[in-house]
């Protein structure tokens, strides 16, 4: 007996092996004529043996030491042929495509792949990342600075939009400079990522405006009046007490105070593939430069993924911020944050940003005329509408009709946004989508 227990535990190791095959996650960078294709790669390895998926693509190949090939093949039974070698945590070799114009022809491209880490054992992790860099881009091909899984935590810190720091040093390129990227994994095109703010604290004691109004506000009478504005104010911020007031103040303004709600005006996720690395100050289906300032603490915001890991931006913290952000800079100020990721899969991304407050849905959107980003924002919300109460788009009228509230969130950048705001009491007798 104890001679058969010997030989059991000694080969419980290979059992094991062949019920659970080791499983491994790549980002591949495939060159494609000069312009990078990201996707996500899983192989699971027992032996030689190579199954997984690429891309949603299923895929079989055998690894023999560090040289592996595996084949792909799509929904029109296309095929590509990857053949490469590991080394670490990288990979580097041949794919082997089909000719896009010419069915009877075959393309060959060089990608590179690098291994993402394991998941941790146990429950979601708290994360500190003190940058040291800080994008002026919203892009795919920046190497992400973090990454973290759904569930995960991220404390971190952004500049104000001029790259100013806590300590009042200039860090970074004026323009909005962004934390960033996080990436987030299990994220990939067609998933909805899902920011939660937990903690939006303002770290230093001043913030920084103009005595502007943006040309869109402004009918002739008034531009004629407004030649000579646009001049820096400084503001100060009573972390104590909660306001902010001018440093400088007029006779007039001496009293004037207004009550601090840090917000970020910056939180994106990456465009697609085909899609050029995009300002810090644009905004799009992905977010952007939003300046809404409903994205508070304890406030949710859903994006689109369009790449693997999302690539989550985040920066330009205000301390306050009418609606329209229509002084051109709000109180531009730097931050701590503190906030939580999770992915949902199977489900149609959303068509425009989404905020969800404690109180209210809020769909975001964004366009070159407020004309087009109240169609965007209608849209927005009757998509949120349809897919989680099930409402067709005659009763997705009548809600609208009856309790939608329209926001201008801003007004300051080369597109403008609008924001449908439904209060979630209206809602409570129409039962969610499934139930």
């Amino acid at each position: 007996m104890n001679r058969l227990l010997v030989l059991l535990l000694c080969c419980m190791p290979s059992l094991l092996f062949a019920q659970a095959p080791a499983t491994e996650q790549w980002v591949v960078t495939t060159d494609l004529w000069g312009n990078p294709a990201y996707q996500l790669l899983t192989l699971e390895r027992a032996g030689k043996q190579l199954k997984g998926v690429f891309d949603g693509d299923p895929l079989e190949g055998e690894r023999v030491g560090n040289d592996l090939r595996f084949v792909v093949t799509d929904a029109r039974k296309q095929t590509y042929v990857f053949s490469g070698k590991v080394n670490g945590e990288s990979l580097r070799g041949t794919a082997d495509y089909p000719d896009s114009n010419n069915p009877q022809s075959r393309a060959t491209h060089a990608f590179t792949a690098r291994r993402l880490p394991p998941r941790p054992s146990g429950p979601p992790r708290v994360h500190t990342f003190k940058p040291t860099t800080w994008s002026n881009e919203f892009s795919a091909h920046r190497t992400p600075v973090l990454t973290v899984w759904p569930g995960d935590t991220v404390r971190t810190t952004t500049l104000d939009s001029g790259g100013m720091d806590a300590q009042g040093l200039t860090r970074a390129l004026f323009g909005n400079p962004q934390t960033g990227p996080f990436f987030v994994a299990t994220a990939n095109p067609g998933d909805t990522l899902v920011v939660r703010l937990k903690r939006l604290r303002l770290n230093r004691t001043f913030a920084d405006s103009l005595d502007s109004i943006v040309g869109r506000a402004l009918n002739p009478g008034l531009a004629a009046k407004a030649t000579e504005l646009g001049k820096p104010v400084r503001w100060k911020l009573d972390l104590e007490r909660g306001v902010a007031s001018p440093e400088k103040p007029t006779e007039r303004l001496k009293q004037f105070t207004v009550p601090l709600r840090p917000m970020l005006g910056g939180l994106a996720v990456a465009p697609g593939f085909g899609a050029a690395p995009l300002s810090t100050g644009d905004t799009g289906r992905f977010g952007g430069n939003m300046d809404f300032n409903e994205v508070v603490e304890g406030n949710t915001v859903f994006l689109p993924v369009s790449q693997p890991g999302a690539l989550l931006y985040l920066g330009d913290a205000h301390a306050a911020q009418g609606d329209g952000e229509t002084s051109q800079y709000a109180l531009e100020t730097s931050m701590d944050v503190e906030f939580t990721v999770d992915v949902l899969h199977g489900k149609a991304p959303p068509s425009t940003p989404r905020v969800e407050s404690p109180t209210h849905l809020m769909a975001l959107g964004q366009g070159g005329s407020l004309d087009d980003a109240l169609r965007s924002a209608t849209a927005g919300m009757a998509q949120w509408l349809e897919q989680d109460y099930g409402l067709t788009l005659s009763e997705s009228a009548q809600v609208l009709g009856s309790s939608v509230q329209y926001v201008v969130a801003n007004l300051a950048g080369r597109s403008v946004g609008v924001a449908a705001k439904l209060e979630k009491a209206r809602l409570a007798g129409v039962s969610p989508a499934g139930k």
